[in-house]
């Protein structure tokens, strides 16, 4: 999954692809070097991100998603927790909704999912980073939660993906420990997407700046993979494509071309 933030102030990309030919020529780019879905986000979800209004996530996103699907023909997510932003993504064209919240924040996005028969990512998240038991139990629970707001809106279980949300209401060693327990979050038995790009966790843990994480990325991506994530959520499509491809070797997914 490729990232296409059209959004003036994510925390890696902020300000590059907010207009539609930027965009379009990104992702293009992208899908040429290996992504398999575009994802697109019109309010930042960094931290200390200012909230943007519902007509203004609308301009931003509405556009893009149009031309993405006409004149690329590419399978398209949004990156919105609004459920009005969720529909009119999903009638311009987008497949998938992608919410970080996990439809806790706007419960109605799991009815937009079901009426439109999307696959909808319900990633963990909080308003912050307090837990009162174990942690991992308090995170499988948290999205124990999601699944069930989901189902009980009509949500196809084969339509239920999971985000562990690395980056979202942890410190860095709570990041570190949700990575070390992928594979619990991988045998709930749904698809899980990692989204660990560039992120503070690798920054911290290197002692790099955003535009220095690639290899960091790289090995939470290929650890990932073998836990049994599916989907990668990446800035760098072309490197983190080929390090995906190489691991589906390696791990029997796939078969080498000779």
């Amino acid at each position: 999954m490729g990232i296409l933030n059209v959004t003036p102030d994510s925390f890696s990309d902020g300000g590059k692809y907010a207009c539609v030919d930027k965009a379009l020529k990104h992702a293009e780019e992208m899908l040429r070097d290996g992504a398999k879905i575009i994802d697109v986000g019109g309010e930042s979800t960094r931290p200390g991100h200012l909230p943007v209004s519902l007509t203004q996530e609308l301009e931003r996103t509405v556009p893009i998603i149009e031309a993405l699907t006409k004149e690329l023909g590419c399978v398209v997510s949004i990156d919105t927790y609004k459920a009005d932003v969720a529909e009119a993504a999903v009638k311009a064209g987008a497949h998938i909704i992608n919410d970080v919240w996990g439809a806790k924040r706007e419960p109605a996005i799991a009815d937009v999912a079901t009426r439109y028969g999307v696959p909808i990512i319900l990633m963990h998240n909080r308003e912050k980073a307090e837990y009162e038991g174990l942690f991992m139990d308090e995170v499988l629970a948290d999205l124990e939660g999601s699944i069930g707001i989901a189902t009980a809106a009509g949500v196809k279980r084969e339509n239920i993906w999971l985000d562990p949300g690395v980056g979202f209401a942890k410190s860095t060693a709570q990041n570190i420990a949700v990575m070390q327990q992928l594979r619990t979050i991988s045998n709930m038995g749904y698809p899980v997407l990692l989204g660990t790009s560039r992120k503070s966790v690798i920054g911290n843990a290197l002692g790099l700046p955003v535009g220095e994480r690639l290899e960091g990325t790289g090995a939470t991506v290929c650890y990932g993979i073998e836990q049994g994530c599916q989907i990668m959520r990446v800035h760098d499509v072309k490197e983190i494509a080929r390090m995906a491809k190489m691991m589906d070797i390696l791990t029997g997914k796939s078969v080498l071309e000779e």
